[in-house]
């Protein structure tokens, strides 16, 4: 599987949440070291910099994106939240944030690996708290279990991004149609 982080679900935490990919069938652990860690934050565009995690953030960080996961897909299907992965993310949320400053050359946000999962959890309770949450859905593609903010026209949307879901369910619905088809004209 691809080790690239992929950002396409509307929303840092949700993003942040996908780093566990494919959950239900071979579990791709995106998180493999304190530098996969680190590249996430630099790359998800939420600091400019990031001081070196440590094996100990990278425990932190998987103990908030599977709390943040269990809320989110709580949300979804409308169960109550789990209270163990409520103060999860409420108990990293508390913690001091990563706070942009304002240079000479524009916005800068130098971070801590704390503070930048604080930011990561700040932004899943703004999520969950806020007007988005109508537009929660999971990808329908069973092989992916990334949870998006669906802006589509008419909220008809039912994967997470056309490469690879939306192919492999069009692909998939096609080879169906024409096997199906066939069949017919075989008996």
């Amino acid at each position: 599987m691809n080790l690239e982080h992929v950002f396409l679900c509307g929303n840092p935490a949700l993003d942040f949440a996908a780093t566990l990919r494919a959950r239900r069938s071979v579990r791709f652990e995106m998180f493999v070291s304190p530098d996969r860690l680190d590249a996430w934050y630099l790359e998800s565009g939420i600091v400019d910099t990031v001081s070196a995690s440590q094996h100990a953030d990278v425990e932190r960080a998987v103990a908030l994106r599977e709390a943040v996961y269990e809320l989110v897909t709580a949300r979804v299907a409308g169960d109550p939240y789990d209270g163990g992965a409520l103060a999860v993310v409420n108990d990293t949320a508390r913690k001091p944030p990563a706070a942009p400053q304002l240079t000479a050359s524009g916005r800068r946000t130098d971070a801590t690996s704390e503070e930048a999962l604080s930011t990561v959890a700040r932004h899943a309770v703004e999520l969950l708290s806020g007007p988005d949450v109508p537009l929660l859905k999971e990808c329908g593609n069973p092989e992916c279990t990334r949870v998006y903010i669906d802006r589509s026209r008419g909220g008809r949307r039912q994967w997470c991004a056309m490469d690879p879901c939306g192919n492999k369910l069009k692909a998939a619905a096609y080879r169906a149609r024409k096997r199906q088809a066939q069949e017919p004209a075989a008996g």
